[in-house]
């Protein structure tokens, strides 16, 4: 069979017996959400829909009893099975029987096969930069569909920073009026209304992914300062920032207009001025209210501008602010220094898989207040890195290039050193979009390298697996690339995976 299956599966057994044959006679049964999925799945991959029927060929079930998010997938000349725990574990057992079909003399057909599966991380996720470049609704659930098919359940909307702020806020209407219409190198801004936000969170709950918004402090904070200028201080240069504009590499951030470029650092909010927290409560009371999920981001990072002592001081504010609203408050691993930070907090690590500069030990600090960590080694996993020093978009700081091999051969369990395995909540893959300004660009980026984060969140461990490896997953996926061609996915042709050519020419005119 070809084994073009990511993330791996738990446990797979192949039969030598007859394949499934998909033909126009096919039938489906069972569940409609999923069945509806199904629908669509092979329609895009072989050119033609089977029927929906009381009891069809192929049976689509939910049986409780499982592992939250399982399935089982049966495959047999006669007939498929697939089975899942709850509503999510047939979503993905879906999207396994779609990889699956294959193309052979004379039509389409499955393997006969017996597939048991369910994820090793709760949290699987990828994020995607909406504040550098804005990007509309329906490029947001291109990216949903593109995550959610290789079994990621979360969407980290990084909805603010200096170039720009995305969401409409009711109470504080002039955030959108006058802070999104910047973006980097002078592109055009653009924010999400309120319905806009409640489209895509209740698309992306119809494919099982929680959406978690990021409202980024206090660092990360120009573009509040277009709507409110009151509530930040004046732009602050790191000498290094002072050097590449004195180069011409970065323009000047000047105070009241828009920020185009991509330099970190230079903004802060006012720590001080009780206006700041009315502002903060009022925010994040508005984005939870239209949140569903349990997450709320607050940001934390790069705050270079800020003294330490007042960082602090606001993020031991910040988060308790958001953890009145409901939400479980995530913040990226800096502020683990923070002593006072809401307990349960959760942690982003975004540095490297070989730690530096006591990131570890600041990831560590939010297990050690009852919270957990969520994992995006950025020499790993950040998929706005180039792939190798010619790609033509995409950044190189985090330790250089980011091939595809790279961006596969790491193992969640030996990022940090003395963070045990049910305090890591999961696995998440972020693309900043500093040099990403469209749906092509965002899938050169993304594919193959957001099938490596997948599968380190979903797949047994390394050495858990015999497929687990490098040599295993360039041939898995290199049988995904007609799959993902017919889904519309523009993925890089990586010269490190032998890329199967399409097959759709090889199947019958008439054939499912």
């Amino acid at each position: 069979m070809r084994a073009a299956l990511s993330p791996v599966p738990v446990r797979v057994r192949v039969h030598d017996a007859e394949p499934f044959p998909l033909t126009t006679q096919t039938t489906i049964s069972g569940e409609a959400a999923a069945a509806g999925t199904l629908r669509s799945l092979l329609q895009a991959r072989t050119g033609r829909q089977p029927a929906l029927v009381a009891s069809g060929a192929i049976r689509l079930h939910i049986e409780g009893g499982g592992t939250p998010e399982s399935y089982r997938l049966v495959v047999g000349s006669a007939g498929i099975s697939v089975i899942g725990h709850d509503a999510a574990g047939l979503f993905y057992g879906v999207q396994t029987l779609g990889q699956l079909v294959e193309s052979a003399p004379g039509g389409w057909r499955v393997p006969a096969v017996e597939i048991d599966d369910f994820p090793r991380f709760a949290y699987r996720g990828v994020m995607l930069d909406v504040a550098r470049h804005f990007f509309d609704v329906q490029t947001v659930t291109a990216v949903i569909d593109r995550a959610a098919s290789l079994k990621l359940n979360h969407l980290h909307l990084h909805l603010t920073d200096d170039q720009g702020w995305r969401l409409a806020v009711e109470s504080w209407p002039k955030l959108t009026e006058q802070g999104s219409a910047s973006a980097v190198r002078g592109d055009r801004g653009g924010y999400y209304s309120k319905e806009d936000y409640r489209r895509i969170v209740e698309y992306a709950a119809e494919r099982h992914m929680t959406v978690v918004p990021e409202i980024d402090m206090p660092g990360h904070t120009h573009a509040i300062g277009l709507a409110y200028p009151e509530l930040v201080q004046d732009p602050a240069l790191s000498p290094g920032m002072a050097a590449e504009i004195a180069q011409g590499r970065q323009p000047s951030p000047r105070k009241g207009v828009g920020y185009q470029g991509t330099a970190v650092g230079f903004s802060s909010l006012r720590i001080h001025d009780p206006r700041t927290y009315e502002f903060l409560h009022a925010v994040l009371a508005e984005v939870a209210e239209g949140t569903p999920g349990p997450f709320l981001h607050i940001g934390g990072d790069e705050a270079l501008s800020t003294d330490a002592g007042d960082f602090a001081a606001f993020m031991q504010r910040a988060s308790a602010i958001a953890s009145s609203h409901g939400k479980v408050v995530v913040a990226w691993h800096e502020a683990g220094a923070v002593p006072g930070l809401v307990a349960g907090a959760v942690g982003q690590y975004w540095g490297s898989v070989n730690p530096a500069d006591g990131a570890d030990r600041k990831a560590l600090a939010f297990v050690e207040r009852g919270g957990r960590v969520i994992l995006s080694p950025s020499d790993a996993i950040y998929l706005d890195m180039k792939y190798d020093a010619d790609t033509p978009i995409g950044l190189d700081w985090a330790n250089g290039p980011t091939s595809v091999r790279r961006s596969y051969e790491w193992e969640p369990s030996d990022v940090i050193r003395g963070l045990p395995e049910e305090a890591i909540l999961g696995v998440e893959a972020p693309l900043w979009t500093e040099t990403v300004s469209s749906l092509a660009d965002i899938d050169h980026m993304m594919f193959p390298r957001v099938a490596s984060a997948a599968e380190a969140a979903w797949s047994p461990a390394t050495i858990e697996n015999e497929w687990r490896t490098w040599g295993s997953f360039r041939q898995r996926i290199a049988g995904l690339g007609p799959l993902w061609k017919s889904m519309g996915i523009g993925f890089f042709r990586s010269p490190e995976v032998p890329w199967a050519d399409s097959d759709r020419a090889s199947a019958p005119p008439a054939g499912l």
